[in-house]
């Protein structure tokens, strides 16, 4: 009984005894009762004083559901999943259902996510060994969005007191617009595989994947066709300024700095292959003092410049000696104007090819890329 009802049940025998027109009352039950509820009101009473010391904080806190503690952590960023995916690539056990019960956005073909441990080991290791990769501008555009693009520049007017410029329009002239190419590379695990641990086997996969798809990448950055690729930055042949070069001097080189507008020097680099700088470095001027220089800089990294602009070497780029009439065999750009659109969403699904038997392994991401202005492209082309 609640010590409400207590007091109301001792209000109604008071007024009982008190009614002086009552009669024959059974005093020794009401006694009775009232001595047990005068017991059971004084434990209710020391039990309430007893909770008021006790700190609110002690009390047990309800712990949530297993499934409401996985949703709040990436469930794909778990040992568990990461030692699931590593049974799949390697064994080819399904996926659990508790981890493939949220697929909802995936396309038919991949089988699995990558972990986003292995994911994010895959991007670092695909801009620290990629030479160009590093330089472009990345973003995670929806397919299909056009970004709109415009030529006009604010001009700056000098004004005097009291007064305002003039409003300046800058209406856009045209828009890039992303497809969605898939790029994709196919690893074969071999039987010592299957008795790797798990970050053996994250970093052979890591390896395998970075070298395949930052090849293709640069590839695509610098010759791509547009055509189920990215477009490359080259691929427009009358985007930018073009130079014939029948052989490389010293006036060429003045010639195709002079080309490059003042606004673009911050950030605009020599791209050509090794053996295209290397001809230029034997080159001396007037003086003796040599064109193009290699120094070395914090920790003895090799730092080339050409006029003191800095060189990167790629192996895109055909060697002088080798090209053909008309092949670029190096140029001038601002990497910051040319914009990879990717959704670093990388996936892989495990297939038996029926003819040899062999347990193929592909992985798949979504890119698009193409240069957003052409205002600091020089380009140097063999000349017939």
């Amino acid at each position: 009984m609640g010590l409400e009802a207590i007091l109301k049940r001792k209000k109604e025998i008071r007024a009982l005894l008190e009614d002086t027109e009552q009669r024959n009352l059974d005093l020794d039950a009401l006694e009775k009762e009232l001595g047990e509820l005068e017991q059971e009101e004084a434990e209710i009473r020391r039990r309430m004083e007893i909770l008021e010391k006790v700190p609110q904080a002690t009390k047990e806190v309800e712990k949530p559901h297993a499934q409401e503690q996985r949703e709040a952590v990436d469930i794909y960023d778990t040992v568990e999943y990461r030692q699931a995916f590593m049974n799949y690539v390697v064994n080819g056990t399904k996926i659990p259902q508790e981890y493939r019960a949220n697929q909802n956005t995936l396309t038919t073909d991949i089988g699995a996510v990558i972990p986003p441990t292995t994911m994010n080991k895959i991007i670092e290791k695909m801009e620290s060994v990629g030479m160009v990769l590093p330089l472009v501008t990345n973003t995670s555009f929806k397919s299909g969005l056009a970004i709109p693009t415009s030529n006009v520049v604010p001009v700056a007017t000098w004004v005097n007191e009291g007064q305002g410029s003039d409003r300046q329009k800058q209406a856009p002239v045209g828009n890039v617009t992303f497809s969605h190419f898939k790029l994709q590379c196919r690893v074969s695990v071999s039987l010592e595989t299957s008795v790797m641990a798990l970050s053996a086997f994250e970093s052979m996969l890591t390896a395998n994947i970075a070298k395949a798809m930052v090849k293709s990448i640069e590839t695509a950055i610098i010759n791509g066709t547009g055509v189920g690729q990215p477009t490359g930055i080259l691929k427009e042949a009358t985007e930018g300024v073009k130079i014939d070069v029948k052989a490389f001097d010293y006036a060429t080189l003045v010639k195709a700095e002079a080309e490059l507008p003042v606004e673009y020097e911050q950030g605009t680099i020599w791209v050509m292959s090794k053996k295209t700088f290397m001809e230029i470095a034997a080159m001396v001027d007037t003086t003796g003092q040599p064109i193009a220089r290699t120094n070395f800089g914090i920790g003895g990294k090799v730092e080339r410049t050409i006029l003191g602009r800095t060189v990167l070497l790629v192996p895109y780029l055909k060697n002088f000696d080798v090209a053909q009439a008309g092949d670029i065999v190096a140029f001038m750009f601002r990497f910051e104007d040319y914009v990879l659109n990717t959704n670093y969403q990388v996936g892989i699904k495990t297939y038996e090819d029926n003819e040899t038997d062999d347990i193929v392994r592909k992985s798949t991401m979504i890119c698009d890329g193409k240069p957003v202005q052409y205002h600091s492209l020089v380009k140097l082309a063999k000349k017939g």
